[in-house]
């Protein structure tokens, strides 16, 4: 079992006194038989009424209001979990999922239909025509297996680029700009997963690591495939693998949109200043 903390500063000024709207928080990591929580602390200014509740994706949410006017918004998460994914490839999957083509149990489709995509891309596709070259039909490979180069090649065609701009980039863009943000990876190996027929959904959390020219402290964004007999299982072609103790979920998606860690609005002039801090400590 591994202790990390997480401190999350959130920090708005704006250009004169504003109204607050209601701001939807995503902050609070997902807890399951891998990840306790062990404290959390949540302090905003101005003072805000905070109701807490379970999305559709059972992701934790808190809805914070206020009353008074502000010049400045401040969102400080305090977090201490216990981490027990100590060894992310210890899982074992169905047989019949073992080796890749495989299909997904008639009871489990509806629940999965979702997040295997729309329309089925055809050949000509920029994404479909680069998945064809990771996999090709009549191939013996095995699913892990599979995901695992898909996850590498990611990593190998996208130069990671920090990306302030808010949303994430169409996976055709990202495949033929080279370069792209943790989310804009997470969500090229998402679709090209689909393509392969498989049920995938993004991630968004944190993710502990040495500090370095490409990592001060900042949110982070990854993929999970769902697996039959295993669950719901990380792939992060940002650094090229699996997802493993240093990494923790706060929210999924079927949508990579769909779970920014802070979102909100306001009534008054326009301009606002954001400054975001995020550290992530061993314990």
């Amino acid at each position: 079992m591994q202790r990390y903390r997480i401190l999350h500063r959130t920090y708005y000024t704006f250009s004169g006194e504003v109204q607050l709207g209601p701001h939807v928080l995503r902050l609070r990591p997902r807890e399951h038989h891998e990840l306790r929580i062990e404290s959390a602390t949540l302090v905003i200014t101005p003072a805000a009424t905070l109701r807490w509740h379970r999305d559709v994706e059972d992701n934790s949410v808190a809805i914070a209001t206020f009353e008074v006017a502000a010049t400045q918004l401040a969102i400080e998460s305090d977090v201490v979990i216990q981490q027990f994914n100590a060894a992310p490839l210890d899982f074992l999957v169905d047989d019949r999922a073992v080796d890749y083509p495989f299909a997904y149990a008639a009871e489990d489709q509806p629940v999965l239909f979702p997040y295997m995509g729309g329309t089925p891309r055809s050949s000509s596709d920029p994404l479909m025509a680069w998945v064809e070259t990771i996999w090709r039909p009549g191939e013996q490979i095995q699913t892990y297996a599979l995901l695992q180069r898909l996850c590498v090649s990611i990593h190998e065609r996208v130069a990671y680029r920090m990306r302030e701009e808010p949303g994430v980039q169409d996976a055709a863009a990202t495949l033929g700009l080279g370069t792209g943000s943790c989310r804009d990876s997470a969500a090229l190996f998402i679709e090209a997963a689909r393509c392969l027929g498989l049920a995938a959904r993004f991630v968004s959390g944190y993710l502990q690591a040495e500090p370095s020219a490409f990592n001060y402290g900042s949110t982070h964004a990854w993929a999970e495939v769902y697996l039959p007999g295993a669950g719901w299982k990380g792939f992060d072609p940002s650094i090229g693998a699996m997802a493993g103790a240093q990494h923790i979920a706060v929210a999924v998606a079927r949508l990579p949109e769909s779970v920014p860690p802070v979102a909100g609005s306001y009534v008054g002039a326009p301009g606002t200043d954001l400054n975001v801090g995020v550290w992530v400590s061993a314990l």
